[in-house]
């Protein structure tokens, strides 16, 4: 019974080589590693929490491998030499909540470094070995509602994920005629400890939910599972698409 049910959730094309998922230490990286793992995938997982890396690989059997998304000479050491058919650029950065007028330039710079710069990077090392491994692959960005539409605080934020949706686009038309494709995930807010304390207050949350179609925060669940269909050969035609996952919040 279980044998028969596990090989129900596996998922056809998440078999032909390891998947990175950066970002593993965090709430949406986290979850996408064990759904990759139930759907048949071996996983590499990075993060900067290795206390939490240690414990997701002893769950899920994962290996690990940290590094530091804002190092070259660390994303190339650790990433050039590492067969993948598959890439999760989940690392990110909150950043502050700002105006233009009142940002903190510092901080713009170390949320374009980490959110952009970082899984350009990656993408840059992990796209040389599917290349060279000649399998295709898919790279899915964990982008943000923020790069679609203006938020209120969100100058540094939003501008990083609107940098990453264009490295995701450019590098589908790039990619593409390797069988690589290229796809952001742009959610909504999860209430993870980095986003509870500006969207949890409630004259900020309240209001923002009432113009939601669906009205409620989403999970990391529900983040992860369209993360994992974009790894699968279920989207074999989908590439250089940023899709909302946000309960209808930058349609409406």
């Amino acid at each position: 019974m279980s044998e028969s049910h596990h090989s129900n959730n596996r998922m056809k094309g998440l078999e032909k080589g390891p998947i990175l998922v950066t970002g593993a230490s965090g709430g949406i990286g986290a979850a996408t590693v064990r759904q990759l793992v139930t759907a048949g995938a071996e996983v590499v997982a990075s993060g900067r929490n290795l206390e939490q890396l240690k414990s997701l690989s002893h769950a899920t059997g994962c290996r690990t491998l940290p590094f530091d998304l804002t190092s070259e000479d660390s994303v190339r050491e650790a990433l050039e030499n590492l067969d993948v058919y598959g890439v999760v650029n989940c690392g990110g950065f909150g950043g502050e909540i700002a105006t233009p007028m009142d940002t903190d330039i510092s901080v713009f710079d170390k949320v374009i470094s980490i959110n952009a710069r970082g899984a350009l990077l990656v993408t840059k090392y992990t796209s040389i070995s599917m290349i060279r491994l000649g399998k295709g692959g898919a790279i899915v960005n964990v982008s943000s509602q923020a790069s679609l539409v203006a938020l209120h605080g969100h100058i540094s934020y939003g501008s990083s994920k609107a940098a990453l949706d264009n490295i995701t686009r450019v590098s589908a038309l790039e990619l593409g005629r390797y069988g690589i494709r290229v796809n952001s995930v742009n959610p909504t807010v999860v209430m993870t400890e980095m986003s509870a304390f500006y969207w949890g207050r409630p004259e900020i949350g309240d209001p923002f939910l009432a113009s939601m179609p669906l009205g409620r925060w989403a999970t990391e669940d529900e983040i992860a599972a369209p993360i994992v269909f974009l790894l699968s050969d279920g989207a074999s035609m989908i590439t250089g698409v940023s899709l909302p996952i946000d309960g209808g919040f930058t349609a409406a």
